[in-house]
């Protein structure tokens, strides 16, 4: 499909008078899909099995006759009052004991069973009434799994599942015992039903019941989220199921979400993320405004993989939002960069979020494209601009295949949280640094689960702090004959979260002849210089190789070592130093490069270069042998513009 806007709508909010001027100036600004109902439960069932359908049915009435689809999200975010009632023990329990409370949303356990089952109930009653609608255009379920930290729950319901699955994975307690090392500290366990959840102990948990514990609670959000797509398949299975995942909320595997899904969605809100994220002072102030220039992309690239190519943005930031420690209002232009930098990884359909912001309620400081009055806010012009362009260029089509790409992995992210050994040390942090340092070289980059079956047609590979290998990452390298980087500290445990026999990085000698003997966990304020450029912060890794030794640090540890075309990095760097590694994998692998300003970025899509200044301040682009010329902008790009070059057909 081409790309197209879309908006995020509450008919519930406003009055019923109001939706057919809403929906007009929503075709006005060329909007094509708006998103409804993912927290109307309390309007649409006010009290057990009094359904009031009648006002959905009417919105998406009215919706439809200007024009506009509507993707209907499934209510099940925001259970009613009265379901605590009837459920009480449905409400989620943190790590220190405590039972959560009703007032605001998420407020369920995904491990209760009678939950789910109201969900599925209440699910077949919305695919009865409205699923054959003729504006209804797809489904979204739930909304934002794990926001709040709501994926992990400490309840008898959690307890209860954990057991079975344990009991399923494991068979005997004895191979639990095994696996997870009970034989320290006397941790054996006689039955499964002694098992515990992994917290409020003393101190902490056996790395491999943390690790569980959290694939265990990856899989009630698989299976939360399975069950409401199998009803709505059942019921129209010609309309695409989506859920809008979060940035950075990694509680959860969002591969294995998205295999029941026909589209993955992410709510991409560039300012709360920098300002709630682990990036410096001076980054947050030097794009305070704009938000970091390569979170967006990264996580554009990621929910690509997600959906197996086809994604979306269901809920973009138009202006401040209400949640971060500081809301500040992006600068003018900011709301069209944004949906064109989605449209130029792939997107199908960027939403903003909201179409009127609310005067009541937590998130009345939530800008939207309408000002609480319906005045136009700043955004608003913007999107009108986009719709604009869309229509103009013609762009369609699908993005380009990376000639780079890196593996990012949900267990990775829970591993180094259950073991950072240096605190800061994440695997989301390593895979940033490599996106953003080739990004930053004007190369289009794909990132892959771990699971992959090939790499073929990559350039370079990257799979940086790797928790562990698994049968087909290891088959998938063996085979690649292009160029490969690992580590730090990847392929360092087995599955059970053990040291593996061999040593990290657990490879054969004939691939890589390393094995890395001692680890040294040093404090970011005390890092070590490289030599010729950069430093060494957080971890770096004594090794015992016969590989060259391509780039050290001042004390003589090895930073950057080579086997033919694999590549192991044994120390974690800052920018400088990360860019040094990359442009030097780029120059090994004849990798072509642009020369972008600073502060620019830019990813191709159907015959189109586009590019984005991320900086404050305006920069000046060097046409690229492949562009015949600007169908949008020109070579002087704005502080928050936009340029788009048509290229030469191949």
């Amino acid at each position: 499909m081409n790309p197209t806007l879309g908006v995020c709508y509450y008919p519930e909010h406003w009055p019923e008078a109001w939706w057919d001027g809403d929906a007009r100036r929503m075709a006005e600004v060329g909007i094509t899909f708006v998103r409804i109902g993912e927290f109307a439960w309390s309007k649409l069932e006010p009290t057990p099995g009094n359904l009031t359908f009648d006002w959905l049915i009417r919105a998406m009435d009215v919706l439809g006759s200007h024009g506009l689809k509507v993707i209907f999200g499934t209510p099940t975010a925001t259970p009613p009052r009265w379901m605590i009632d009837k459920h009480p023990d449905m409400l989620a329990v943190d790590a220190q004991g405590r039972q959560k409370g009703f007032g605001s949303r998420r407020h369920y356990d995904f491990s209760h069973l009678g939950y789910r089952e109201e969900c599925a109930r209440f699910v077949k009653l919305l695919a009865d009434a409205i699923g054959q609608h003729p504006a209804l255009a797809g489904w979204q379920t739930d909304n934002e799994y794990g926001c709040h930290g709501t994926t992990y729950s400490y309840s008898p319901a959690a307890t209860a599942g954990f057991r079975g699955w344990l009991e399923n994975k494991y068979h005997t307690v004895d191979a639990l015992n095994e696996a997870w090392g009970n034989v320290f500290w006397s941790m054996e366990y006689n039955t499964f039903e002694q098992i515990g959840l992994p917290n409020l102990m003393v101190t902490e948990a056996a790395p491999a019941h943390s690790m569980d514990f959290r694939r265990y609670s990856s899989d009630q959000v698989v299976a939360f989220n399975g069950l409401q797509v199998d009803i709505l398949k059942a019921a129209r299975p010609d309309l695409p199921v989506i859920h809008n995942f979060m940035g950075r909320f990694s509680e959860f595997d969002h591969y294995d979400v998205g295999q029941k899904l026909d589209i993955a969605s992410w709510d991409a809100y560039p300012l709360g993320h920098l300002y709630q994220g682990p990036e410096s002072d001076e980054m947050k102030a030097q794009f305070l405004r704009q938000g970091d220039p390569d979170y967006q992309g990264l996580h554009h690239d990621l929910y690509r993989a997600v959906g197996h190519g086809r994604w979306w943005v269901m809920e973009q930031q138009p202006g401040p939002v209400n949640w971060a420690h500081h809301n500040p209002d992006p600068l003018p232009g900011m709301a069209r960069l944004w949906a064109w930098e989605a449209f130029a990884h792939g997107a199908e359909v960027v939403s903003y979020f909201r179409w009127r912001q609310a005067p009541f309620a937590q998130e009345q400081m939530h800008a939207g494209l309408l000002r609480p009055d319906s005045e136009p806010a700043p955004a608003y012009a913007e999107a009108v601009q986009v719709a604009q362009e869309l229509k103009s260029t013609g762009i369609g089509g699908t993005t380009a295949k990376g000639r780079v790409a890196i593996v990012y992995d949900y267990q990775s992210e829970w591993a180094w949280q259950i073991q950072p050994q240096s605190q800061g040390f994440t695997h989301y942090a390593h895979v940033k640094a490599i996106y953003a340092a080739f990004r930053k070289r004007g190369i289009d980059i794909d990132i892959l689960p771990p699971s992959t079956k090939s790499f073929a047609g990559y350039d370079i590979v990257a799979i940086p702090a790797l928790f562990a290998w698994n049968d087909d990452l290891r088959a998938t390298i063996a085979e690649f004959d292009g160029h490969l980087l690992i580590g730090p500290r990847s392929g360092s445990k087995t599955q059970n979260f053990a040291i593996p026999a061999t040593l990290a990085p657990d490879l054969p000698a004939n691939m890589l002849d390393l094995k890395v003997s001692r680890v040294d966990s040093t404090d970011p304020r005390h890092g070590v210089l490289v030599k010729d450029g950069g430093a060494v912060h957080l971890w770096r890794e004594r090794v015992d190789t016969r590989a060259e030794v391509v780039m050290e640090d001042e004390e003589n540890f090895p930073v950057l070592l080579s086997q033919g075309k694999l590549f192991y990095l044994a120390a974690s760097g800052d920018r400088a130093l990360m860019q040094r590694v990359v442009d030097y994998l780029i120059a090994e692998a004849n990798t072509p490069i642009l020369a972008l300003p600073a502060g620019v970025r830019c990813r191709v899509r159907d015959g189109f270069r586009v590019y984005f200044n991320y900086s404050a301040t305006a920069a000046t682009l060097t046409k690229a042998a492949d562009e015949t010329g600007y169908v949008v902008g020109d070579a002087e790009i704005p502080a928050a513009g936009v340029t788009v070059a048509s290229l030469a057909k191949v």
